[in-house]
């Protein structure tokens, strides 16, 4: 079936993307299918209407809601953004489309190639998510406070290309706040992280070790105790200090109340890092960013997360999917997807868009966008990370997303609850390190990794 016979400007087709995106996401995305609609879609008989479904969780339920037809549900759109381990559900149940067949292998290979291998399910070819913009992890950092720091103590930023130099100068943030007051154990704590999950997924790739390994659709649980051991050392032992914290929803905020002075968060979060620290409302200064590499621990390959949403296409009939397919061949084109990745913090998906004078080059041109210079001056780092680590996923599997929230909250939970008893044995008038000694022992981390292996097993089971 050709293009030709497919679609004709005079009977129009009419399709519906869902999509997660909000705020500049959400008007950078709607401009662009604006453009569509004016252009290319009229040109060839395409009208793409797009509605933001609220947050992940909320598009990933309303699309469940309509794969099975919940009384109050919407009909299916054409189109919608997700996940791969979401995107694998909806597969199962039979309503994702086989892009592959409306692609030539040419087209195929403009795409990077981890990006198209991440919507392949199987050992097969069917290609299930179409890319459309990507993000990965790197660390931001408050340079106005870490100048102060680092002039004071010779602290360097060497010292951040590592998860035990991260902690290690941490330590030294905390021990050198806690010296400018009078006031025993009051010290800040230095760094947080947004998503747990790829802590513990990537560092576990890191060190050696793949968590879950998927193979004919069936899922491996592999938990190495070093490695685990290894993650526990590094973040659970650096926060019951009071040398990590986690405050807000995510660590940008954190930053904006000058909780913490570095962050792990991903690319699409680079627009979010503050401009200003406000402390108690009533303390309120300017601070420069600095964005750094993802740490990686010691001695070890570079690893750092892909991630982002692609669009899966619904079943349907064979116009409808091929004018879904074309909408989004255009949307990735360089210019456009450029165009888009650039407003929101993502990056594009096509190897010739990994062009960082193209991205300038659209960045100096829209200085109306508050955080172009802030993407500006982050996308050498990314883009050299990009082109210097290995960029890491899980393959899709059934619970996937249950077996995610569960390393999402496992280590980090633990370690705040532990983090408040020992703030409660120092009220008592422990000093630090009593009261973190009854924390930091094997025993406790045995307890901890036996609960993950319980939990992880019976989800995947």
């Amino acid at each position: 079936m050709t293009k030709k016979e497919t679609l004709n400007p005079d009977n129009p087709v009419s399709l519906v993307i869902w999509h997660y995106y909000n705020g500049v996401q959400k008007t950078a995305f709607d401009e662009l299918v604006a453009e569509f609609n004016e252009t290319e879609g009229l040109k060839k008989g395409i009208a793409v209407e797009a509605f933001s479904q609220g947050n992940v969780d909320d598009l990933e339920r309303k699309v469940m809601e309509s794969v099975t037809k919940k009384i109050g549900s919407e009909p299916m759109p054409d189109m919608f953004a997700a996940y791969a381990d979401n995107a694998y559900q909806i597969d199962k149940l039979g309503f994702a489309t086989d892009i592959s067949e409306y692609l030539t292998l040419e087209e195929i290979g403009e795409y990077i190639d981890s990006y198209i291998q991440e919507g392949r399910f199987g050992d097969g070819d069917e290609i299930k998510i179409f890319p459309t913009a990507k993000a990965t992890e790197i660390m931001m950092l408050n340079k106005t406070d870490w100048d102060k720091f680092a002039s004071a103590t010779g602290a360097s930023l060497d010292d951040l290309r590592t998860w035990e130099g991260v902690a290690e100068t941490a330590k030294k943030y905390y021990e050198w706040t806690d010296a400018l007051t009078l006031t025993p154990d009051d010290g800040k704590a230095f760094f947080g992280r947004d998503a747990m999950a790829n802590y513990m997924l990537v560092g576990s790739k890191q060190l050696g070790s793949e968590m879950f390994s998927v193979k004919d659709g069936q899922v491996s649980l592999t938990i190495d105790d070093a490695v685990m051991k290894r993650l526990w050392d590094n973040f659970y032992i650096p926060y019951i200090n009071g040398y990590y914290k986690a405050v807000g929803k995510f660590r940008s905020d954190d930053a904006k109340t000058g909780e913490i002075i570095a962050l792990v968060c991903s690319t699409s979060g680079i627009a979010y890092f503050p401009d200003t620290v406000v402390i108690n409302d009533n303390t309120e200064y300017n601070i420069e960013a600095l964005t750094l590499p993802l740490p990686n621990f010691e001695n070890t390959l570079c690893y750092a997360v892909q991630q982002g949403a692609g669009m899966v296409v619904v079943k349907s009939d064979k116009i409808r999917e091929r004018a879904s397919v074309e909408f989004l061949e255009w949307f990735t084109e360089k210019d456009k997807n450029i165009s888009f990745c650039m407003q929101s913090g993502y990056i594009p998906v096509k190897k010739e868009s990994i062009d960082i004078k193209a991205m300038e080059e659209f960045l100096s041109n829209n200085k109306d966008n508050k955080a172009a210079d802030k993407l500006q001056a982050a996308l050498p780092t990314v883009i050299g990370q990009m082109q210097t680590y290995e960029l890491y996923t899980t393959k899709a599997f059934e619970h996937g997303t249950d077996a995610r929230e569960i390393l999402e909250k496992s280590l980090l939970e633990k370690s705040k609850i532990d983090r408040e008893k020992v703030i409660k044995l120092l009220k008592e008038g422990r000093t630090r390190e009593e009261a973190v000694k009854q924390f930091a022992t094997d025993e406790n981390f045995n307890e901890w990794l036996m609960g993950l292996k319980k939990d992880l097993a019976d989800v995947i089971k």
